[in-house]
């Protein structure tokens, strides 16, 4: 009884050693931990581990297969920011001409008291689209962004209501719009996946293009202002005396309000590929040098391949952006019904979508015939097989004793 209880001190004792010597996680630990555990996209079986970064929300896809490179809480809704101008400036794209005329209404001079970004535009004064769209995207000018929304949809609640409905159209699940500046709104987030989404459909457009890239434009006098107005493109990647200037960035939008922290998208190109990056909420002055990190990893780390080059059936498509180093056996692909004739091809990576094609329907060989053939062929051999060699002997064999027989009596009677 002594040496159990002995024992049962001891082990008590050593419990409690052991739980003293136990250290603390530090709040530092915790962080980190936190930063990483939403980047889903590591978790892909081959799959380059991404970087960790601070921002809460964060995306990473190639332009042309949608594929994505990078997610870190892609479906988590945020608060949009200055990211919302790539919509309104999209839409405005979309609905009108660039040599439409824009008349200035009291919703639009609101914009210059708001508390945000703008060209100090005044009441009446005319401005052409394509001078709003360099205003929003080079200046982030709420007041050109609120009268360009009421021009196009007759208030600024009908453009919002577009803006929506195109989001609808692009395959966003998780954003909803309640202005068209980024201005706060309680009722207003996106996601970084949607976000995403929204940036492809903008930088596929040409003019969006050079609009976003342009790094200064001039807005000549107008029949109010005395004089022009020189505008300098504010994003940070294009500016090549910013720390977070990427040489590769063909544009984009950042903002920063208290609640949606600092929010950024923009596109860049790298040995033919197009990728596009989002990052939401995160602390100010940090966004823009995450993204350049995030872009750096799927430059460096991904590659696009085409698997058109050996299959003859394939109509469009048929490139996928994968791993450096995968092969296309390196892929699985599932097939669902297209148009007539058609099938839709996509094709993953270790699970994760890279590519879609879409592929003629090959219909089977009518083998009807050889079939028959190949039959009557295993018949006759199967008849040849299944005879003696003994009778073909024997018959023979009586022919060669009558011709000896004819033989003889031919010279019997020719002796007689």
């Amino acid at each position: 009884m002594k040496i159990k209880k002995l024992l049962a001190g001891f082990l008590a004792a050593g419990i409690s050693l052991s739980l003293m010597t136990v250290s603390p996680v530090s709040a530092a630990e915790e962080t980190a931990a936190a930063a990483s555990s939403g980047i889903t996209t590591n978790s892909i079986a081959g799959w380059p581990q991404g970087p960790e970064i601070t921002s809460t929300a964060a995306v990473i896809m190639e332009d042309s297969t949608n594929t994505v490179l990078y997610a870190k809480n892609a479906d988590q809704q945020l608060y949009p920011g200055g990211t919302v101008k790539v919509m309104t400036t999209l839409l405005a794209l979309e609905n009108t001409q660039l040599t439409d005329q824009v008349t200035m209404t009291d919703t639009g001079v609101s914009g210059v008291t708001d508390g945000g970004a703008n060209i100090s535009a005044q009441l009446d004064e005319v401005f052409t689209i394509e001078q709003c769209l360099y205003a929003m995207m080079l200046s982030s000018a709420n007041d050109i962004a609120l009268q360009v929304a009421e021009h196009i949809g007759g208030s600024v609640e009908g453009f919002v209501q577009m803006m929506n409905d195109r989001a609808a159209q692009l395959g966003c699940t998780g954003t909803v719009f309640t202005n068209p500046t980024g201005l706060p709104d309680e009722n207003q987030h996106t996601t970084a996946h949607d976000m995403a989404l929204i940036m492809k459909a903008a930088i596929d457009n040409d003019t969006f293009r050079t609009i976003a890239g342009t790094t200064s434009y001039t807005i000549s006098a107008t029949n109010v202002s005395g004089g022009e107005r020189v505008l300098t493109n504010n994003f940070s990647m294009l500016n090549s005396a910013n720390a977070a200037y990427y040489p590769n960035c063909i544009g984009g939008r950042e903002g920063y309000t208290e609640a949606s922290g600092s929010t950024l998208v923009c596109g860049a190109e790298k040995n033919g590929a197009t990728l596009i990056a989002v990052v939401l909420q995160g602390a100010s002055g940090t966004t823009a040098a995450e993204a350049g990190s995030l872009l750096n990893y799927g430059f460096d780390n991904f590659q696009m391949l085409s698997l058109g080059d050996t299959d003859f059936n394939m109509l469009s498509g048929g490139n996928v952006f994968v791993p450096v180093g995968a092969t296309a056996d390196s892929l699985t692909a599932e097939d669902s019904p297209g148009e007539e004739g058609q099938l839709n091809r996509q094709y993953y990576f270790g699970g994760a979508p890279v590519g879609t094609a879409v592929v003629a329907v090959t219909e089977e060989p009518d083998t009807s015939m050889v079939d028959a053939s190949q039959q009557n062929l295993e018949a006759a051999r199967s008849f040849s097989e299944g005879k003696s060699e003994v009778p073909y002997y024997i018959i023979s064999g009586a022919g060669a004793l009558i011709l000896i027989l004819l033989f003889v009596g031919i010279i019997k009677i020719a002796k007689s």
